[in-house]
């Protein structure tokens, strides 16, 4: 997740990291010296990388198994004194450790997959002046510029059917003349699309060059979750969506500059001379300090009871008159989404409160930053009772967790965190999409 404190569409040059919440995250710190994201064997033999203009896409090392998970990134971990140690990936936040590497997840299934770039501390200036340059900066010199966008072209192909379905691309005889174009086809009335936004889409891919069908997300039947603007991703994805509306279909082709670069990418059967073709299809669109909306339903008498106080004021979430740690995680849905159900190994983006059980003691809260989570399920980011408790809710849900200490801290709590040894915690978590991971995740 691209952010700093004033907001994820600016770039955190401080120290090179991408950035993400101000604040404490709900996990607690691993062992050793920083963390690895792994993917499991039976995703990995599908996948092939989707990278930037003159970056490689990574392989298992030598002697290692490709049937055991492979690391795709690692995570450097930088400590820091403050009110609460937790980890984070906010370089301008207070609270927690920079991350030096931003998190790589698949994009989609039999051989597209999204790679980001590798983002270190104070060590890797370089790196982070790449991973923050907003799609019109000039490129690194092995990279060919990438063209100016342009709304239209003389010669494009044609598109057909329903959007929210695999579109049909229809190739003219004549070859592209290496435009740059983002043309919307229908356009829908939803929010528009601002920088370090979060957005899911869809979309169908083509080579203009070969005619061949490439696999896209409805291949797969997986949204990709991004940020657009933010540089994480390929410009035919990055600098095309800002300004659109969730709802609009909207036809790209983007010439290798655009793309893959002079390199093409053989795991798609792209050349290094060949126009890639999408029509990309705009789900749902999250401001940073979104939240989700709908009937609120009162917890049971036995849950804490919760206010939604707005804006960003953190959640209230008061808990009953002697009330006793559970034995296990208890869940309560408040609003009841109906956008698909999270799944595990999805990225999913949330606004969340969290306060002890005890005395209902507020220590974190993203409604109060302003500032939405991201995470990647069931991969041991987040505290256990967070991913039991996200996994199988409803996007659009707003749901209670009240979490007992062994799924949670347990007797080790983050030092400074304000979280007593050995304590049950509640959380208010609104999920606000879940979908493949473009790398913008936390």
């Amino acid at each position: 997740m691209a952010e700093n404190p004033s907001g994820p569409s600016e770039a955190d040059t401080d120290g090179g990291a991408v950035t993400g919440p101000s604040g404490p995250r709900p996990a607690g710190p691993l062992t050793g010296d920083g963390e690895s994201i792994v993917i499991p064997p039976s995703i990995l033999k599908q996948q092939a990388g989707w990278a930037k203009p003159g970056e490689s896409v990574p392989t298992p090392g030598a002697g290692q198994s490709t049937d055991e998970p492979q690391v795709f990134a690692s995570t450097v971990r930088k400590q820091q004194t403050s009110e609460a140690d937790y980890e984070n990936v906010s370089g301008g936040g207070r609270l927690g450790v920079v991350l030096g590497v931003v998190l790589a997840v698949l994009l989609v299934g039999s051989g597209v997959g999204l790679y980001v770039v590798n983002q270190h501390d104070d060590k890797a200036a370089k790196a982070s002046d790449a991973a923050t340059a907003t799609p019109s900066a000039a490129p690194s010199p092995s990279a060919p510029p990438v063209p100016p966008l342009k709304t239209d072209a003389k010669v494009l192909p044609t598109v057909a059917g329903d959007f929210g379905k695999k579109a049909t691309i229809t190739l003219p005889q004549q070859s592209p003349d290496g435009t740059f174009v983002a043309k919307s086809l229908t356009e829908g009335d939803g929010p528009k699309i601002n920088k370090g936004d979060y957005v899911s889409v869809d979309f169908t891919l083509k080579d203009w060059q070969t005619g061949k069908d490439i696999q896209g997300s409805y291949d797969q039947g997986k949204s990709l979750i991004l940020q657009p603007g933010t540089g994480q991703v390929i410009p035919a994805l990055d600098s095309t969506l800002v300004g659109q509306k969730a709802g609009s279909r909207v036809l790209v082709v983007a010439p290798p500059a655009a793309a893959f670069g002079d390199q093409g990418n053989t795991s798609l059967g792209l050349g290094p001379k060949d126009d890639l073709v999408l029509v990309i299809d705009i789900n749902r669109v999250n401001a940073p300090d979104a939240r989700v909306s709908g009937d609120m339903t009162a917890p049971p008498a036995d849950f804490p009871q919760v206010k939604i106080n707005g804006g960003k004021t953190a959640d209230t979430i008061t808990p009953p008159a002697g009330v006793t740690d559970p034995t296990d995680l208890k869940t309560a849905v408040l609003i009841q989404g109906k956008g698909p159900k999270v799944e595990s190994g999805e990225q999913v983006v949330v606004q969340y409160t969290g306060v002890t059980l005890k005395d209902g003691k507020k220590f974190d809260s993203s409604v109060e930053k302003g500032q939405a989570f991201s995470f990647v399920t069931g991969g041991g980011q987040v505290i256990p009772g967070w991913d039991k408790g996200v996994v199988g809710q409803n996007v659009g849900s707003r749901i209670e967790l009240v979490i007992p200490a062994a799924q949670a801290y347990g007797a080790s709590p983050p030092d400074g965190s304000g979280i007593p040894a050995n304590a049950s915690l509640v959380f208010v978590i609104d999920i606000l999409d879940a979908g493949q991971g473009s790398g913008g995740g936390q």
